[in-house]
Parts: C-alpha cells; sequence; structure tokens
C-alpha cells in the first residue's frame, strides 16, 4: 500500500526537519552585520541573559572582561560597536578565556571583532576580554544574541556602555539599533479611536481588511489629509509594540522615507527614519513632525502627527506630492522602546499613490503577486491534479480497462493529462519566486531548498515514464517499484514544503486554520486511499469465494466487478469534490492575504 509510506514520512520529516539546522559549529559570520540568527523566525522579547564587564572606562589599548550569562542555552554572538551609531561595523577585537565553548571570528575588515559557539553544548556562562583599538569611539556598547533553542532566541541584547575618561555619557537612544531621537514639539493625547467617515471624500485612506473601522480591534487604518502646504496622518492598529508606514519608489523595502510609532514603557514615541535595504531603521536626530498625539487603549494603538508636504532642509524626507508605494508594518518592541522586526509581511499597495491627489479609500496586500500565484499552482497542482491522477492509477485500471481514448486506455489516458498538467503547473509555479526575489532567498528558511528537489522529482518522473518497459518485460517490475517510489517522494516532500510555505512571511496565510486545512487534505487523502485499498481487498476475497464454491460463477463474478465499478466511481466523485473544496479554501485565503 501507497499510505503507510506516505503518511508516515510526512509525520517523520515534520518531526525532525528542524534538529538539522542551524549553525551548530558557531560559525555564523552570516550575521556580523543584523547578528539575526538565519532560523526563519522572529527573536523573543524580554531577554533572560545578562552582559557584564569590568570596568565602565577605558583607554586605546585597554581590555575590558565581558560576562554573557543567564539560563542554559546552545549558541551565542558576542560584538562591541559604537553605542551612538549601532548600525556601524563591530569595534575592537576579543581574546578567548576558553576555547572549548568559544571562537573568534572576523566581521569585516576587522580581525577577532566577534565571539561565537563552538558547538551546540549547553552553557550557562562565557567569558571574553575586549581590546580596545586606537580609533575607538568614544562610547562602545556590548551586544549580544543569544539562542537558547532552534526556535527560541534574542537578538541585540543591550549590555553595559564603556566610555573613554573624560567624555559626557551618550544620550540613550530610543532603542538599541538606532539614533537617539529628539522630540523638539510637544505632545498629545487622542481621546477616542479614529473615525473613517471622510475616507474617499476628505482624505486618503488605506484599511486592512478592506473597509474596516479603524475602532475594531482587528482594523489596520491609515489615512492623509492634504491642509493647504502640510498633511495631517492618522495611524492605528492592534499593536502592542509598534506601527510603522512607509513611503518607497517600489516594492522593496530600502532607501524608503519611513514614520514610527513605539510603545515605549506605555509612551508612544513618533518618530521619522530612513530604511537601509532590509535592515533596522535609522532613527532621525531632528523631529520633522508636528501636532503629535497618541493614544494606547484597548488593544489599539494610535499616533497621529503633522507633516509638512516639502522638507528641503531634512535629509532623507521625500515630497508627499509625488506617487510612491506604501508600506504599513506592526511588530513588537520591548520595554526600552527596542523593535523587532515584523512578523508578517507589511501590507504593500498595489500600485503608486500620490496622498496629496485625489482622496481614495483603498486597500492592500501582505503578499505579492508573484507570490500569490506561486502558492495558488502549487497548490492546484498537489492538492488536486496528483492527487486525482495517482487515484485513477492506482484503483481504477480494471474499471477503466475496457474503455478507451485516442487509442490508449482511459485510466491511462487521464493519469497521463493529470500528471503532465502537474509537471506544467509545477514548472511555472517554480519559476515565479525567482522572480520575485531577482535571485535566491536566504529568508525562507528549508523551503527553496525543498522546492528544488521537489522540482527535480517532478522533472524526473515523467522522464522516466518515457522509458517503460512494455508490460511483459523483465525489468516492468523495477520500473514500477521506481515510478511509485519517485512519486510518492514528491508527494511527501510537497506536502512538507507547502506546510513550510504557507507561514513563511511573503504567503502568512491565517493561523491556525492553515495548518489545520493542511492537515485535514493529508487526512483527507490517506482515507481515502485506505477506503479504496480496504475495498479492493474484500472484493478480491469475495471473488475468491466465489470461485470456490462453482455456483453460479459467471452471473456472481459480473455482479461483484459491477459492484465493485459503481463503489469506486461515487468515491472517486467524493474525493475529487473535496479534493476542489480544499483548493477553494486555500485560494480564497490566498486571495485575501
Amino acid at each position: 500500500m501507497e499510505l503507510p509510506g506516505f503518511a508516515v514520512a510526512v509525520w517523520m520529516f515534520v518531526c525532525l526537519y528542524e534538529s538539522v539546522v542551524g549553525y551548530p559549529n558557531g560559525k555564523v559570520r552570516e550575521a556580523c552585520t543584523s547578528m539575526v540568527p538565519c532560523h526563519g523566525g522572529s527573536p523573543h522579547l524580554s531577554p533572560e541573559h545578562t552582559i557584564t564587564v569590568n570596568g565602565t572606562e577605558f583607554k586605546p589599548g585597554d581590555n575590558i572582561e565581558v560576562h554573557l550569562s543567564g539560563p542554559d542555552f546552545e549558541g551565542f554572538f558576542i560584538q562591541a560597536r559604537d553605542a551612538e551609531h549601532q548600525d556601524s561595523p563591530a569595534v575592537g577585537s576579543f581574546v578567548l578565556a576558553d576555547r572549548r565553548h568559544s571562537q573568534l571570528l572576523t566581521c569585516g575588515r576587522t580581525k577577532n571583532s566577534a565571539v561565537s559557539h563552538t558547538s551546540k553544548a549547553k552553557k550557562t556562562d562565557i567569558k571574553v576580554y575586549w581590546i580596545a583599538p586606537e580609533d575607538a569611539p568614544k562610547h562602545v556598547q556590548f551586544l549580544a544574541t543569544v539562542v537558547k533553542k532552534y526556535r527560541i532566541f534574542w537578538v541585540k541584547i543591550p549590555g553595559p556602555i564603556v566610555s573613554q575618561p573624560d567624555v559626557l555619557s551618550p544620550t540613550p537612544p530610543l532603542h538599541a539599533t538606532s539614533k537617539a531621537m529628539s522630540t523638539s514639539h510637544p505632545v498629545s493625547y487622542i481621546s477616542k479611536p479614529f473615525s473613517a467617515s471622510g475616507c474617499g471624500i476628505t482624505k486618503f485612506c488605506i484599511r486592512n481588511p478592506t473597509n474596516c473601522d479603524p475602532g475594531s480591534a482587528s482594523c489596520f487604518f491609515l489615512s492623509f489629509q492634504r491642509e493647504e502646504s502640510s498633511v495631517f496622518i492618522e495611524m492605528s492598529g492592534p499593536s502592542e509594540g509598534y506601527l510603522a508606514f512607509a513611503f518607497s519608489q517600489d516594492q522593496w523595502m530600502g532607501g524608503d522615507d519611513a514614520y514610527l510609532c513605539v510603545n515605549v514603557d506605555h509612551h508612544i514615541h513618533v518618530s521619522t527614519a530612513h530604511l537601509k535595504e532590509r535592515s533596522y531603521p535609522l532613527l532621525d536626530s531632528e523631529n520633522a513632525l508636528e501636532d503629535v498625539s497618541w493614544r494606547l487603549a484597548d488593544g489599539l494603538l494610535q499616533c497621529s502627527f503633522r507633516r509638512r508636504i516639502r522638507l528641503p532642509a531634512y535629509k532623507g524626507r521625500f515630497n508627499l506630492d509625488a506617487s510612491y508605494y506604501i508600506f504599513l508594518a506592526d511588530g513588537e518592541a520591548s520595554e526600552g522602546g527596542l523593535i523587532y522586526k515584523h512578523r508578517r509581511q507589511p501590507l504593500v499597495t498595489n500600485g503608486l499613490y500620490n496622498i496629496t491627489g485625489l482622496p481614495q479609500d483603498i486597500g492592500g496586500s501582505r503578499a505579492p503577486r508573484l507570490i500569490k500565484a506561486h502558492g495558488a499552482l502549487m497548490f492546484v497542482a498537489w492538492m488536486t491534479t496528483v492527487g486525482i491522477g495517482v487515484v485513477v492509477a492506482r484503483f481504477f485500471k480494471p474499471v477503466w480497462s475496457h474503455s478507451f481514448l485516442f487509442g490508449k486506455e482511459l485510466w491511462f489516458q487521464v493519469h497521463r493529462m493529470l500528471m503532465l498538467t502537474t509537471v506544467m503547473l509545477t514548472s511555472i509555479s517554480f519559476v515565479l519566486p525567482f522572480v520575485y526575489r531577482g535571485g535566491w532567498s536566504q529568508q525562507a528558511g528549508f523551503h527553496p531548498y525543498l522546492g528544488c528537489a521537489v522540482m527535480a522529482l517532478t522533472i524526473f518522473q515523467p522522464l522516466m515514464a518515457g522509458f517503460r518497459p512494455s508490460r511483459h518485460a523483465p525489468r516492468r517490475q523495477l520500473f514500477n517499484w521506481f515510478h511509485w517510489s519517485t512519486g510518492t517522494t514528491a508527494r511527501i516532500l510537497a506536502v512538507v514544503t507547502m506546510f513550510l510555505g504557507m507561514d513563511l512571511p511573503a504567503l502568512d496565510l491565517p493561523d491556525p486554520w492553515d495548518t489545520y486545512a493542511m492537515m485535514g487534505f493529508v487526512a483527507w487523502h490517506i482515507g481515502t486511499d485506505v477506503l479504496l485499498e480496504i475495498h479492493s481487498y474484500c472484493l478480491v476475497r469475495k471473488v475468491e469465494v466465489i470461485e470456490d464454491d462453482r455456483v453460479q460463477i459467471l452471473q456472481s463474478l459480473t455482479c461483484a466487478e459491477a459492484e465493485g465499478r459503481l463503489f469506486k466511481q461515487i468515491v472517486l466523485t467524493i474525493y475529487v469534490c473535496g479534493n476542489i473544496v480544499f483548493l477553494v479554501a486555500f485560494l480564497i485565503a490566498i486571495n485575501q492575504v
């Protein structure tokens, strides 16, 4: 039977795939800039580990003892950076105190400028020595990323700041990865939720879901209302961390004009920032916003402010009388205001818009169209055409053996047509993410690797079928085994790949609905196969009993075959309808993200 192998393999793969990934040897140079491990998840808040030093002052050439300690952890990554410019490269070099658990790494042009683990062995304390360089900045802060388990990690845990003698202490930044921001204008408080009454009439609005009420706990709202030489902006959404929007000249992050409302100890800090590629936003040292107000209540974060249409004195601020793509994102923030990468894809408008032009009331999408098409085609291929094609080939040979289409048996023609359709859909879908990304994605975890394996097996299967031996050839049994095993492996990998792809930021289907629906589909397929296998076994046993009795053999065999044919056709009809229901549900979900 096909099912036990299919079900067990899916279960084993899902259970075990996480245990074989990561950087157990500590070679994490890919994380030198962001300090974010490539685990495909989001960092946790409220770090459990601390960094301590044995002094607060240093001179070039001095060494400072640095301790990282806390509950058991597997991996770590330590750097020292300019406390006032934490997006700059690592500063100084390290010397090891314990070579069994720590090793030196070179980040950028500075040798031994970072320290990481040597293995996944549990540890609670790491000690290293930092050597201050000749060109050291006035203030240096130690940062650490700690991995407790593969999916449990903290990024850029802030440590103590050490300074050169006779230097004033630095102004604390809003968060550990950005420049300090000064508030030059008074802040007031919003008394009630925003209203969408003027959307499309007097103000330009973006709402997600479309036409939602800004006062509801599930509505993301952004509005722009022109007032002579300025624009009044309102932003709200269900977030206790931060909300942010940005103007962009394309649909990619990088080189964008951003605005953030961050919850810092239950007070909202409103600031402007610049997005540099896919890194943390760089906050501006001067605030170009006026009439700042905010509210944090009922699970909603609200902020409003006014900005002049043109700000020639502020570098990085776009003119608001031009057309841009508009991004809207939300995420978590620590108690000190450290913002974390948004867990899901930002909402992006479907086209370029001028917010000072004709008022409109629009929505947006959290998934690019090419990625939506990729997901939709893969679902069509591996949820309908493959499943139906396999059922037809496995159980309908005796049912349709005397029916022909274009000179071939009907079951074979149906099977071949469905499988070639699968190859075509998978090939088209496979290309789309590469077109969208412009190359390989480093942020998608194991999904693209498994996708390549599925694509390779999908191409190999019809090529192998082209060399199929004749029905009675000695090698036909060997071919049948290879054909079945290749197809089954492809289907297992495809299901696992779809499980992984559904929760990627570029196509984040609703949780936990997507997981339950996919589990339901797998159970639906396995249940159908089991039912047909049991029926085939019972039918064979019935025919054997009839032959043993030697009574009305021909009539009884004909009746048994007729009963079997009718049952299988009913099951196939129900199975196809069920597959279509699952497919439609997923396509609707893809269209709504």
